[in-house]
């Protein structure tokens, strides 16, 4: 199991556990757990409804694609830090990471 921290709009955290062996995503897991992101798309990097910002652990995630950075780059904010959570899966690169929801994207 892989814990990380999601931080939501009102600054509150919870750390969540997740299975690092099911090739879920981190959209997946945090739909899961009931936090409120549209991810109309489903997963497929075309509507960045699913954005979060990682305050801690970004290095391990790696670049984000160019798909994904078109997406992120539309938004009315975006950070450095920006990803999708839809392309980012469930793995040790996650272990103690802090994930912040962004406001602009969540229901």
């Amino acid at each position: 199991m892989i814990k990380f921290t999601v931080e939501d709009q009102d600054g509150s955290r919870q750390e969540i556990e997740a299975p690092a062996d099911m090739g879920l995503s981190l959209m997946e897991v945090l739909k899961a757990s009931e936090y409120p992101i549209l991810a109309t798309c489903g997963g497929m990097a075309l509507c960045a409804t699913c954005h979060v910002e990682i305050l801690e652990g970004k290095d391990g995630l790696g670049d984000a694609t160019d798909v994904e950075l078109d997406q992120l780059e539309n938004l009315p904010e975006y950070f450095p830090t920006s990803r999708l959570a839809c392309q980012i899966r469930i793995g040790d690169i996650l272990e103690g990471a802090v994930v912040k929801l962004r406001g602009e994207d969540v229901v």
